[in-house]
């Protein structure tokens, strides 16, 4: 199986680690050869995360070259104007349309982009927008986006024959369980 790559991008906070172990627990469950990259700048200060999974029989390395990502899936509405660029030509691009000033912005040093979505769409030719803040906040816990986002990746890859039921019982808090099972179930729908 030709190797694919997927870019997790998000803010410190929103579980985008979380959602890059979960998938790839799945993907190496699944039998895939995986490998995993984690940038963590500044994560627990509201700064950038991003984890780089690459899968397929045989990987030889964690790194992502830019123009090479089958997809992106951003947390953060700005995090996915960022992230563009590892997007090879046909790339899918699933953002969640939520925005978190960065420190900059809040002390009044920058201004927050308002043209992103219009960037995008200039940049990538299948983009899905998704409210899945919105989503998570009407299951009852906001702390489930990155599970609906997950969901949405699983869908959009192909990847709906691992039981991902069952990674994320071994993996969330059994009191977290079928709350984010729901959550996993809402992505895939969602796409």
């Amino acid at each position: 199986m030709e190797t694919k790559n997927i870019v997790l991008v998000g803010v410190g906070g929103q579980g985008t680690i979380l959602a890059a172990k979960l998938l790839t627990t799945g993907l190496m469950e699944a039998g895939y050869d995986v490998k995993m990259s984690e940038i963590h700048g500044m994560s627990q200060r509201g700064g950038s995360v991003s984890s780089l999974v690459r899968y397929g029989s045989q990987v030889a390395s964690p790194v992502i070259e830019l123009g090479t990502a089958d997809i992106v899936v951003a947390f953060e509405k700005m995090e996915a104007l960022r992230a563009v660029e590892y997007l090879k030509p046909d790339g899918k691009l699933i953002f969640n349309d939520t925005e978190i000033f960065p420190l900059s912005v809040i002390i009044g040093a920058a201004t927050y982009p308002t043209d992103i979505q219009v960037e995008l769409e200039k940049n990538v030719s299948t983009l899905r927008s998704m409210k899945a803040g919105q989503m998570a906040e009407d299951m009852g816990n906001i702390k489930v986006m990155n599970v609906i986002l997950l969901g949405s990746l699983v869908k959009a890859m192909g990847l709906t024959d691992i039981n991902w039921e069952e990674i994320i019982e071994q993996n969330v808090k059994p009191q977290f369980v079928d709350l984010n099972i729901k959550a996993l179930k809402a992505g895939m729908d969602a796409v």
